[in-house]
C-alpha cells in the first residue's frame, strides 16, 4: 500500500504545496500575522522536510533538523489564536487545491494538518514547557 508520501507524488509536491501555503497565508492578513518576524530562511523546505516525513516518506526532518520536540518549541508560547489557525488552515486547504492534490490523499493531508495544529495549543501558554522527547507526529499513528 503507498504512502500517503507517494500518494501526494513525494518531496517535490509536497515542497510545492509548502510553499504554495506559505505564498496564500502573506496573502490573507491574519495567516500573515506568524511571517512578520523573521522565519528560518529555508521554512518551507523545513517544512516540506516535516510533513513529507509525516507523510510516510523518508526520516528528512528528523535526520537533519530536529525532533517533535523542537517543532513544538518554536510554535509554543504564542497563546490560544483559534482565528490564525483557522485562517492559516484555509490556506492549507486553498494550497492543496493550488496544487493539484485533489481527493482522498489531499483530505488526509489537510486531516492531518489540522490535528497538529489543534495539537500545538497544548504549549500555548507563556512560559510553557514543551517535553523531551515527543513521539514524532505521523498520519499512520492517527495523531
Amino acid at each position: 500500500m503507498p504512502s500517503l508520501y507517494d500518494e501526494l507524488g513525494g518531496f517535490d509536491r509536497i515542497l510545492a504545496l509548502t510553499r504554495q501555503w506559505h505564498k496564500l497565508c502573506l496573502q490573507d492578513p491574519v495567516a500573515a500575522h506568524p511571517f512578520d518576524r523573521q522565519l528560518h530562511p529555508q521554512h518551507d523546505e523545513r517544512l516540506a522536510a516535516y510533513l513529507s516525513e509525516a507523510f510516510g516518506g523518508p526520516a528528512l526532518y528528523t535526520a537533519g533538523y530536529g525532533d517533535e520536540s523542537h517543532v513544538q518549541q518554536l510554535h509554543a508560547c504564542n497563546g490560544l489564536h483559534i482565528e490564525l489557525d483557522e485562517a492559516c488552515l484555509a490556506a492549507f486547504e486553498g494550497a492543496l487545491l493550488n496544487v493539484g492534490m485533489m481527493g482522498e490523499p489531499a483530505r488526509r493531508a489537510y486531516d492531518y494538518f489540522r490535528r497538529a495544529t489543534e495539537a500545538q495549543r497544548a504549549w500555548g501558554d507563556e512560559g510553557a514547557q514543551v517535553p523531551a522527547g515527543l513521539p514524532f507526529r505521523r498520519i499512520e499513528d492517527g495523531r
